[in-house]
C-alpha cells in the first residue's frame, strides 16, 4: 500500500458506508465521493483505499490536490505522486497514460472541486488508456463523466438504533472531547448534551471536532449555551451571504465562524495570515509570515499553540524531526476570506511576506547545497514544494520579473537534482519572459532553465543558454561564468553523441575546486560529465582518476549528490578491470546516494552496474532481477541508458552472461519479478533491505 495519509486520530464510524463502497469500487472504475466541506470525504476515501486497495489494485496512489492552484501542473503532480521521475519532453499526461496502460492501479484524486474540469479531463484520458485503472475521487461536486458512479457522503448519524450505543456523531464528539480534556467522560447527562451539540452542528465531523476542542477551556454545558446563543445569528448571516449553497455548508461555515469569534484578535490575525501557505508550514514560516504589526514576532508561538489547541491548525511531524503545521481546506478558506476582509494591503503584505520567506529559503538552500547539509536542504525543499509553487505563481501574477527569476535560479537544486525538471523549465521560461534585462537574477534564471532543459535531454537549449551566458557576461566574464558555460556546452555535446568535443570543452575550463559562490556546482557537474565521457569512450581507468578528483572535492565539501556520480563511474571502471567485488561496493553506494535525492536516472544506471558486478561474481539470479528493476525505472524516465550505445552494450553483455548461466526460462522469470516491483521496492531490493533480498 503506497502514499496513504497517516491517521493521527481515531477513525470513527462509517462502517456501513465502507462495506457498500468496497463493492462499488470493485464494480466500477470511477467512483466519486461528494459532499460539503468538512463532511469527511478525504478520511473516508483514505480508509476505503486502505481496506479495498489490495483487492482491486497492485498499487494505491493518493494524490492530494488541495495545495495545487495551477491546473497546468496537474500532470506534474501525478508524476510526482506516482514516483515517475520523468524528464522527457513528452506531455506529462501522455507519460502517465503510457505507464498506466498495463497496470492495476487505484488512483485517489483528493479534493478536485477547484480543478473540476481538468480533473475530469485527466480521469477520462487515463481511464481510456489503462483498462485496469480505477479512480477514487473526492470533490464537493461530481466530475460529470458519463461512467462516473457517485456517492454522497452524509453527515454522521446522531443515534445508533436500538442497541443503546451513541450514534457516530456523538462517538466522534466524545473521542475528540477526551483529547481536549482527558477528564471528560460520556455519562448519561453528558450524552444528552453532546447529542444536542451534534444535532445543532448537523452531524458534520469537522464542525463537531471544532466544538469538542473547546472543552479544553469550557465545561460542556457552557459550550452548548455559547453555541446556541450565537449559532442562529451566524447561520442566518451565512445563509444571507450564500443562499444558493447547501444548508449544511451554512452550518459548517457558521461553526467555523463561531470558532473564529471565540479566538482572540491576535489569533484571528495569525489564522488569516497563515492562510497564504499551501502544503503546510513550520514554526519559522509562521513567525516570519504571521508576525508584524500588532502581532509581535515572539507572540506568534503563543497564538499558534492556541490555534492548535482549538483544532484550527493541525500539528504534524516534519521530515527533519521538526514540527510542521497545516489547516484543513475549509478552515484555510475561512482564513483567506478573513484576510480579504482585513483589506487589500493586508492581503498583499501577507502574500509578499510569503514570497520573501520562500525566496530567502531558496537563497540559503542554494548557498548550502554543495556542502554537508545537502541532505537536510533536500528534505526542506521537498517539504516546501507546494509553497514554492505558490510563491512562483505570485511572482508571475504580479509580473515581478527579478523576484521570479531569482527564485527560479536558486531553485535549480529542486528542478534538476531532485527530479522536477519539467516543472522548473516551465516556471523559468515564464520568468524569463517577464524581462530580458541582463542583470544578475536574469542570468541566474537562465542557469536554472538550462540545467532543467538538459535534464530533459534538450541539447539545443543547453547550447543556446551557453551562448546567452557569453553574450550577457561580455567583455569580462568571471571564472565562475566560464565554468558554467563549459558545463552547459559540454553536457549538450555529450548528450548529442559528441563525447570527444565535450571532453575538450571541460579540459579547457578553469579549475574551480574550492570556489564558493554563484554557479559553484558547475565544476562538480562538469567534472562528473568528464567521468561520463571517459565511460562512454571505454576509458575506464582514466574515468576512475577523474572520479577520484571529484570525490576528493565532494568529500572536502561534505557534498553527496555529485559524489554518487563518481561512485557510479568508479563501479564501471572496477567492472572493466576485473574487480567485481569493488564494483558492487561502489554501485551500492551510488544507488543509496541517488535514491536519497530522488535521482531515478542515477539509480537506474547504478542498478545496472550492480547487476554487471553481481553476474561476474556468480550471483546470476539476483543480477537478472536487478536488470528487471532497472528496466522498470527506465520506464518512468524515458530513454533507457540515456540513449548511449556504449551503456546499452554493457547492459546487453550483462544480460547475455546471465542467460548463458541460468537459461532463458529462468532468466525471464527472474527478470519479470524485478520488472513487477515498484521503484521503491526495487531500490530496497537492490540495497538488500527489501523482500527477496537473498
Amino acid at each position: 500500500m503506497e502514499s496513504l495519509p497517516v491517521e493521527v486520530t481515531q477513525f470513527i464510524g462509517r462502517q456501513a458506508e465502507l462495506t457498500y463502497l468496497e463493492q462499488e469500487l470493485t464494480d466500477h472504475r470511477l467512483l466519486t465521493l461528494t459532499g460539503v466541506g468538512g463532511v469527511g470525504k478525504t478520511r473516508l476515501a483514505a480508509r476505503l483505499a486502505q481496506r479495498a486497495g489490495a483487492r482491486v489494485a497492485d498499487t494505491v496512489c493518493f494524490v492530494p490536490l488541495s495545495p495545487l492552484r495551477d491546473p497546468t501542473l496537474l500532470g506534474n503532480v501525478l508524476l510526482e505522486e506516482l514516483r515517475l521521475a520523468d524528464n522527457s519532453n513528452e506531455a506529462a499526461e501522455d507519460v502517465i497514460a503510457q505507464w498506466l496502460a498495463d497496470k492495476r492501479v487505484l488512483l485517489v484524486l483528493d479534493t478536485c472541486e477547484h480543478l473540476i474540469g481538468d480533473c475530469a479531463r485527466l480521469a477520462r484520458r487515463l481511464l481510456d488508456a489503462a483498462p485496469e485503472l480505477r479512480i477514487l475521487a473526492t470533490s464537493r461536486q461530481p466530475l460529470g463523466l458519463a461512467d462516473e458512479h457517485r456517492f454522497a457522503v452524509a453527515p454522521l448519524p446522531l443515534t445508533a438504533g436500538d442497541d443503546g450505543r451513541p450514534g457516530d456523531a456523538v462517538a466522534l464528539f466524545a473521542d475528540r472531547a477526551a483529547l481536549a480534556s482527558p477528564a471528560f467522560a460520556l455519562g448519561t447527562g453528558e450524552r444528552a448534551v453532546a447529542e444536542g451539540v451534534c444535532r445543532r452542528l448537523d452531524g458534520i465531523p469537522l464542525a463537531i471536532e471544532l466544538a469538542a476542542a473547546r472543552l479544553a477551556e469550557l465545561p460542556l454545558e457552557r459550550l452548548e449555551s455559547l453555541l446556541n446563543d450565537r449559532f442562529d445569528v451566524l447561520a442566518a448571516r451565512e445563509g444571507t451571504a450564500a443562499a444558493d449553497t447547501p444548508e449544511r455548508h451554512h452550518t459548517l461555515r457558521s461553526a467555523i465562524g463561531w470558532s473564529h469569534e471565540l479566538c482572540t484578535p491576535l489569533e484571528r490575525l495569525l489564522w488569516a495570515r497563515l492562510s497564504v501557505f499551501t502544503g503546510g508550514f513550520d514554526a519559522t514560516g509562521a513567525r516570519t509570515v504571521g508576525g508584524g504589526g500588532p502581532l509581535a514576532w515572539l507572540a506568534v508561538d503563543t497564538a499558534l499553540d492556541a490555534l492548535v489547541a482549538k483544532s484550527l491548525v493541525r500539528r504534524r511531524p516534519g521530515p527533519l524531526g521538526e514540527e510542521r503545521y497545516d489547516m484543513l481546506d475549509t478552515v484555510r478558506e475561512f482564513g483567506g476570506w478573513w484576510l480579504e476582509q482585513l483589506g487589500p494591503e493586508e492581503v498583499a503584505s501577507a502574500r509578499r511576506g510569503h514570497r520573501d520567506f520562500l525566496l530567502d529559503l531558496a537563497r540559503r538552500a542554494d548557498a548550502g547545497w554543495m556542502g554537508p547539509e545537502q541532505g537536510s536542504w533536500y528534505e526542506r525543499l521537498m517539504a516546501e514544494h507546494a509553497n514554492f509553487r505558490t510563491a512562483m505563481d505570485f511572482c508571475l501574477e504580479t509580473a515581478d520579473g527579478p523576484a521570479a527569476q531569482e527564485l527560479c535560479g536558486h531553485l535549480r537544486i529542486l528542478w534538476f537534482p531532485c527530479g522536477f525538471a519539467r516543472e522548473g523549465r516551465r516556471y523559468a521560461e515564464a520568468a524569463l519572459a517577464l524581462t530580458d534585462r541582463p542583470r544578475r537574477p536574469y542570468l541566474l534564471c537562465v542557469w536554472g532553465w538550462a540545467t532543467a532543459a538538459l535534464a530533459q535531454g534538450d541539447t539545443e537549449a543547453g547550447l543556446r543558454a551557453a551562448q546567452m551566458f557569453r553574450d550577457l557576461t561580455k567583455p569580462d566574464p568571471s571564472a565562475a561564468h566560464v565554468m558554467a558555460i563549459a558545463y552547459l556546452e559540454s553536457t549538450s555535446l555529450l548528450l548529442s553523441g559528441r563525447p570527444h568535443e565535450a571532453g575538450a570543452v571541460i579540459d579547457a575550463a578553469p579549475d574551480l575546486r574550492g570556489y564558493r559562490g554563484p554557479y559553484d556546482a558547475a565544476w562538480c557537474l562538469a567534472t562528473a560529465g568528464r567521468t561520463f565521457v571517459h565511460a562512454l569512450l571505454g576509458e575506464y581507468a582514466d574515468g576512475a582518476v577523474v572520479a577520484r578528483k571529484l570525490k576528493d572535492e565532494c568529500e572536502r565539501r561534505g557534498e553527496r549528490w555529485s559524489h554518487t556520480w563518481a561512485d557510479w563511474t568508479t563501479a564501471l571502471a572496477e567492472n572493466d578491470q576485473g574487480r567485481p567485488g569493488e564494483a558492487a561496493r561502489y554501485a551500492l553506494s551510488a544507488i543509496a546516494g541517488k535514491a536519497r535525492f530522488r535521482d531515478r536516472t542515477g539509480v537506474a544506471l547504478a542498478v545496472e552496474a550492480l547487476a554487471d558486478a553481481l553476474s561476474a561474481l556468480g550471483g546470476h539470479g539476483r543480477a537478472a532481477r536487478l536488470l528487471g528493476i532497472g528496466q522498470r525505472l527506465w520506464q518512468g524516465l524515458g530513454l533507457p541508458q540515456l540513449g548511449s550505445p556504449e551503456l546499452r552494450a554493457v547492459r546487453h553483455s550483462t544480460e547475455h552472461r546471465i542467460r548463458a548461466a541460468l537459461g532463458d526460462s529462468a532468466y525471464e522469470a527472474l527478470y519479470a519479478a524485478g520488472l513487477d516491483m515498484t521503484p521503491e521496492q526495487g531500490i530496497a531490493y537492490s540495497l538488500g533491505t527489501g523482500p527477496g533480498r537473498g
